[in-house]
């Protein structure tokens, strides 16, 4: 039996997702690529899950994907197993945040630059490998990467194949905070309670308008809700009584 999967933990209004190949430092094989959009429809419409957390056991993000199926990424291209997770995961309508240790590289960056939001720890290395290995990176994954980083950053980490440390990735944005190793569990903890305390209706909104995926209807809709749910007066009820707000309102399943 492998001992490469994918488990989940719910803790609260935090779902953690952990990628584990511990022979292969958390690369992803072809059963965890597939698995991954399945616990993404799963945990989506939960309504205790108010943000999802991405990481890898021990000391590893994830190495990238597992070579043994390199050869089923390759035939299928940007039809993939791999992209269709990445796009799944970029789709997830709540928070997602990477939790990041040690070897984040193919793949493995691939699935980090699909969350919203990549906190690493000062032990993180990062790179894009392609062009070590011959192969043409997914047009999807290069365009994501290239929004995050800018075009110059992409094309060096594309062009080069290197790793770079934690440090560069947070001055090129592709990582949005760095501390040490030790404080990366607390941190994330204190940023996805911080989150679970907001509006998941503005967050969602802002979701959405950020990725360009809310056309003007959308945004209409977004804006009435702000009156049709009471969000925007419990929060000012909140801050008025000196209170945590008690936002009710939760993603529907068919938003």
């Amino acid at each position: 039996m492998s001992d490469a999967e994918l488990t989940v933990e719910v803790t609260g209004p935090v779902a953690t997702v952990v990628i584990s190949n511990p022979a292969r430092r958390n690369a992803m094989t072809a059963a965890m690529w597939r698995q991954l959009p399945e616990l993404l429809d799963r945990l989506e419409p939960d309504p205790d899950v108010r943000a999802l957390v991405l990481t890898g056991a021990g000391d590893a993000f994830c190495a990238g994907a597992d070579l043994g199926d390199l050869a089923e990424l390759l035939d299928a291209g940007d039809a993939s197993i791999a992209v269709t997770a990445e796009e799944r995961l970029a789709r997830f309508a709540k928070p997602t945040i990477a939790a990041i240790r040690g070897a984040c590289v193919g793949g493995g960056a691939q699935l980090a630059v699909a969350c919203d939001l990549r906190i690493a720890a000062d032990d993180s290395r990062f790179g894009v490998p392609p062009a070590r290995l011959g192969l043409v990176y997914p047009a999807p994954t290069t365009r994501r990467l290239a929004r995050l980083v800018g075009p110059s950053a992409a094309k060096h980490l594309l062009f080069t194949a290197e790793l770079i440390d934690a440090e560069r990735a947070l001055r090129i944005g592709l990582v949005d905070e760095v501390l040490p190793a030790d404080r990366l569990a607390a941190r994330v903890d204190e940023l996805t309670a911080t989150i679970a305390q907001r509006s998941p209706l503005s967050i969602a909104a802002a979701k959405e308008i950020i990725e360009e995926r809310a056309e003007p209807a959308r945004i209409a809709w977004w804006h009435r809700k702000v009156t049709t749910t009471g969000e925007a007066r419990e929060g000012v009820a909140a801050i008025a009584e000196r209170r945590q707000p008690r936002f009710a309102w939760r993603p529907p399943t068919d938003a």
